[in-house]
């Protein structure tokens, strides 16, 4: 009697903690069906099939879309603020550059541009990032360019701006727009990337957008991702895709997303923002088909729908190559990845010697 009443209480104890499991790998990647995931503890392998989904986006649109998808949508500059719904982000706007490069590609064809996502108090963290995989020469041979975005702090903007305008007058690698920066704006400051990269940039092969708490083998992705050696891609995107996700409506989320911003009930196939590549041709076309649109909270998504607008898919890339969540460091392991999430300044200095090192061979 004991011994069975013992493995009933332990059967319980497994089963709540496979559901907080779940939970927790729900709520860090909103919205997205766990295909496999239970498959997956129990040994599993988890198919192509399981791994993509399937795409089952429906679109709906607000009523000027339904009525006429093939028309750009005639957007008011600025809602008004009595009829627009906080979270709505205000675009197309022109917002001016308190900051900008550019003469960055004014005498080089980039191979690659990383657009790296900052707050204006990320001084250390973007020391560490020009120091490790932002140094411009990481890749010998290849051309790269390293832009920081941002926009102005909601609260300390003044003083703020002034050690900005010093690291920018140093380093000549910020661009700021005079938008406040919040999450909600996050896809304003990567709309700005893509009309940086529109206007002053539009020789780049390929455009990668990066969040600042990553870990980057910008070499494994450029030799064997990107391939120099060929000619450049068009229309390509590639990243961590999630398909099968839709908003989140409670307000419990940071990653909430009320009808009044989005109608639908789903999201098309999208690439993570965590970090995710674009051919320099597709960079322009997004920032396109940004001013047509009615522009949401959620940036990563909100490229999901550009490219949905522009009749362009994203690629599939090699299972496991970006990887959304956090690992622990293991210099073949990291060898063998584009990007690994969760990695701070702390960590990336930390890890950046060894990584760099010769002291170990890896297997091939």
């Amino acid at each position: 009697m004991g011994a069975g009443f013992l493995h009933k209480q332990l059967l319980v104890c497994f089963s709540a903690f496979l559901f907080l499991l779940v939970v927790i790998i729900h709520q860090d990647a909103p919205g997205t069906l766990q295909l496999g995931f239970l498959g997956a503890l129990r040994g599993e392998p988890v198919s192509a099939e399981q791994r993509q989904g399937s795409p089952t986006f429906q679109w709906r649109g607000t009523e000027e879309e339904r009525a006429g998808d093939s028309m750009p949508v005639p957007v008011p500059s600025r809602p008004p603020a009595t009829t627009r719904h906080p979270l709505q982000v205000v675009y197309p706007y022109n917002y001016r550059f308190l900051l900008n490069e550019p003469d960055k590609c004014r005498d080089r064809a980039p191979f690659l541009v990383l657009l790296v996502v900052t707050e204006p108090k990320d001084i250390t963290v973007r020391n560490a990032i020009r120091q490790t995989w932002g140094n411009e020469s990481a890749v010998p041979g290849v051309s790269m360019v390293r832009i920081f975005l941002t926009g102005v702090h909601p609260r300390y903007g003044s003083p703020l701006q002034r050690l900005l305008e010093e690291e920018s007058a140093l380093h000549r690698d910020i661009i700021q727009q005079d938008f406040l920066d919040t999450y909600n704006n996050l896809t304003l400051k990567t709309l700005m990337g893509m009309e940086w990269v529109s206007t002053h940039c539009s020789n780049a092969s390929y455009v990668m957008k990066a969040d600042s708490d990553i870990f980057l083998n910008v070499g494994f992705l450029v030799r064997q991702l990107l391939q120099p050696q060929l000619p450049p891609k068009k229309d390509f995107m590639t990243g961590h895709i999630y398909r099968n996700t839709g908003p989140l409506r409670s307000k419990a989320y940071k990653w909430y997303v009320p009808r009044e911003v989005y109608p639908n009930n789903t999201y098309p196939p999208y690439c993570g923002g965590a970090g995710y590549v674009l051919s320099g041709d597709l960079a322009k076309k997004v920032y396109g088909a940004a001013q047509t649109l009615r522009v949401i909270n959620m940036e990563d998504a909100f490229l999901g729908i550009c490219l949905y607008k522009l009749g362009i898919s994203v690629t599939n890339s090699p299972w496991g190559l970006f990887n959304v969540f956090w690992l622990e460091y293991e210099k073949c392991r990291f060898s063998r990845l584009v990007l690994v999430h969760h990695y701070g300044p702390t960590d990336l200095l930390r890890v950046w010697p060894d990584f760099q090192g010769g002291n170990k061979t890896c297997p091939s």
